[in-house]
């Protein structure tokens, strides 16, 4: 691609940044400060999960490392929401996550060769194996439990479930098919959100796999830049 272009494009995404940061950070402020004053009937922890989970996304697709540590925030707000829900199995996700995000936070910043930070890579054969047979027995164990406790939604709720923690695990390796991962999940998502009329929930899906496709983007950008350690090897002993 002509140089002028990219510098063209490069300006472009940097506006729509700006642009996007700044009704994210109003949007924030005003969400917060409307469930303070009880002038929406919304819960004040639910609305910090929802904020610091879309910041958390939107850092994820930037490559920040912030994500990490404002994510973790997101997992204690959650775990405080399905507790007093009594939603103990979700909790319980939520739990998983924070050490998830502990292992994330310190692999992207001392996972790279020679404990430098981590770039962008793609998965090896043997992990997407592993993970898809570990993936498929979970789903199983987990939709004979959730259909014992009579879940409304049994395989779903255990599909769905078993793909976030596949793709958080490659979002803490920072490997790309995390996002496809992603995707798979919030697809399901969306249409199980709106199957039980849960419609706000389901938008909020639709922003993640929208953020989703844009994350994609961004980071085969930044493999591009930075070719993984591995992917170098192959290409000369190739």
């Amino acid at each position: 691609m002509h140089p002028e272009g990219v510098k063209g494009r490069q300006v472009k995404y940097a506006r729509m940044r700006r642009t996007i940061l700044g009704l994210g950070a109003a949007a924030s402020a005003a969400l917060i400060a409307a469930s303070w004053r009880h002038w929406l009937p919304m819960d004040l922890t639910e609305v910090f999960g929802f904020v610091t989970g879309a910041w958390c996304v939107w850092l994820t697709v930037e490559e920040n490392v912030w994500n990490w540590p404002i994510g973790i925030a997101n997992d204690i707000f959650f775990i405080v929401l399905f507790l007093r829900a009594r939603l103990f199995a979700d909790m319980g996700l939520q739990v998983v996550y924070v050490v998830l995000g502990i292992l994330g936070w310190y692999w992207w910043l001392h996972g790279g060769r020679g404990r430098t930070v981590l770039h962008v890579s793609r998965a090896s054969a043997a992990t997407a194996l592993t993970l898809a047979a570990l993936g498929t027995l979970s789903t199983f164990g987990m939709t004979l439990y959730l259909r014992h406790v009579r879940d409304s939604a049994p395989f779903w709720d255990a599909l769905t479930t078993a793909l976030s923690l596949a793709a958080q695990y490659l979002l803490t390796k920072k490997l790309i098919e995390n996002w496809h991962v992603w995707m798979s999940a919030d697809v399901i998502y969306v249409a199980l959100y709106a199957y039980k009329h849960l419609y706000l929930t389901g938008g909020l899906y639709l922003l993640f796999l929208a953020l989703c496709v844009m994350g994609l983007r961004q980071w085969r950008e930044s493999q591009a830049s930075h070719p993984s350690w591995e992917g170098m090897a192959e290409s000369v002993h190739g």
